[in-house]
């Protein structure tokens, strides 16, 4: 039920060399308004991520302030991409859930992730600006989603004993079910959705079989 990458990602992405200039790079990143990119190595494979952050510190460096390690030393003394690069890069496939992509860039404190295919090849990039879209969807889409999807396709119940209600994103779940364990799973099952800020489970049961 949850959203792939694939569905929200950016499929026109755009890419350095690893010997993409400095200025290049700056040029590149400031034409197309973004504050990362990728850096493909010879064989068009993703070794690693620039980002505006990364040459800053490169003019910090040339402007006499001295990075705090010697390894981010070596790196704004660089003038090529793959010299400044973040590497190895954080990467996601096209089958990660969303809520996953979202995990990993709050975890690592990223705003994008290059998206990779099986072959290594650069796919896409899922931002937090796309991972956004997902929990913006309207009130009725969630509505025919936890109906179609979680009712009728996967507790295969008749839904017409049970009625959904979403505001605002909240859904309330209300009727009545065979059994209790059913109603536990349904609204487990609601959470799941993407999109989905709470359920509220007011349906009755007419057995309890733990």
């Amino acid at each position: 039920m949850g959203v792939r990458v694939e569905e929200v990602m950016t499929r026109q992405v755009v890419s350095v060399r690893e010997d993409t200039c400095f200025k290049e790079v700056a040029a590149e990143l400031f034409e197309h308004g973004v504050a990362t990119v990728p850096v493909l190595n010879a064989r068009g494979r993703v070794a690693g991520v620039i980002s505006e952050a990364d040459l800053l510190r490169t003019e910090e460096f040339r402007g006499g302030q001295m990075p705090a390690s010697s390894h981010a030393t070596w790196r704004a003394a660089g003038t090529k991409a793959g010299d400044l690069m973040s590497a190895p890069a954080i990467t996601v496939t096209p089958e990660t859930s969303v809520t996953v992509a979202a995990r990993i860039m709050n975890g690592c404190a990223v705003k994008s992730l290059p998206v990779v295919a099986a072959d290594g090849r650069l796919v896409g990039v899922v931002s937090r600006h796309d991972v956004l879209k997902v929990f913006v969807r309207s009130d009725a889409d969630l509505e025919h989603q936890i109906r179609l999807e979680v009712l009728n396709r996967s507790l295969w119940m008749d839904a017409t004993r049970v009625h959904v209600a979403v505001a605002d994103g909240v859904v309330t779940l209300s009727g009545r079910m065979c059994l209790r364990r059913d109603t536990v799973i349904a609204t487990w099952m609601t959470r799941q959705v993407n999109g989905v800020v709470d359920v509220i489970n007011e349906i009755d049961w007419d057995r309890d079989l733990g």
